[in-house]
């Protein structure tokens, strides 16, 4: 019996190899359909874009074209081609607006786009598509299934972008071009309000205006040292860490001692 079995099952795996490697050659665009569809049944998604890619051109505007084409889409997401899955998704789409997987293809396109998103440091420019996508899936369906988990991943893509303006602002203090700094991290808590950097900005531009004040010509050194006393105040008004505290304290006392000069002269 074992050894019925095994010749069984040779004879069932390779008659599945001959029947691709028939469909491969053929030109029926059914059987390669009917094939690639077993494929994609099987979880055999590389297979099954084979056959995908041969028959595509020709199946539109077939009665089986909308599942076919969801099929390969699918077979690209499976597979992890995510380029390639997202045009797919947009493409059925656009090609079928009453298909019952309407929804779901709106939502895996944005989803493919979200996942070639890189990490913060590298250019985010498929990171701001995604968010677009995913943006106008959200408006397009605001009652839909997958709205928690779309939500959940524009915040992963929206706070990724955030902590690269945040880098972005601080490597001006990192450099120890002070000025440049000052403008950058005004301007990004501006654009971020709400952002968990707050702390790590304000600081740093308390730093820059410090470093600029103590290190200036004399006749833009009260000026600054004043502005340093401004950002200071501002730091003041969120939660500071004990030792940052300390350090910052300590650039304040000795603002004051450099202000002191300008008292006495007065």
């Amino acid at each position: 019996m074992k050894k019925f079995l095994s010749v069984l099952l040779i004879v069932l795996v390779f008659g599945s190899c001959s029947e691709y490697q028939k469909a491969l050659k053929t030109e029926d665009v059914a059987i390669k359909y009917n094939v690639a569809e077993k494929q994609y049944e099987k979880g055999k998604y590389t297979k099954a874009i084979r056959l995908f890619e041969m028959i595509a051109p020709a199946f539109r505007g077939k009665p089986q074209a909308e599942k076919m084409f969801y099929m390969f889409a699918q077979s690209y997401y499976k597979t992890e081609q995510f380029y390639l899955a997202g045009y797919q998704f947009e493409s059925f789409v656009s090609s079928y607006p009453k298909s019952e997987k309407i929804e779901e293809a709106s939502y895996l396109a944005a989803k493919s786009y979200s996942k070639l998103s890189p990490v913060y440091s590298l250019d985010q420019t498929d990171t701001n598509k995604a968010i677009g996508k995913l943006q106008a899936f959200i408006d397009t369906y605001p009652n839909s299934e997958y709205l928690p988990e779309a939500n959940a991943t524009l915040k992963v893509l929206t706070d990724k972008l955030e902590k690269k303006a945040f880098e972005i602002a601080k490597q001006y203090n990192t450099i120890q071009d002070y000025k440049s700094a000052i403008v950058a991290l005004d301007n990004f808590i501006a654009d971020y309000p709400g952002t968990i950097f707050r702390e790590d900005a304000l600081f740093y531009k308390f730093d820059s205006t410090y470093q600029l004040a103590v290190n200036s010509v004399p006749s833009k050194m009260q000026e600054r040292l004043n502005n340093a006393k401004i950002a200071y105040t501002n730091l003041m008004k969120v939660n500071l860490s004990a030792a940052r505290k300390e350090k910052a304290d300590e650039m304040l006392a000795q603002i004051d001692k450099n202000l002191q000069q300008y008292s006495n002269i007065n």
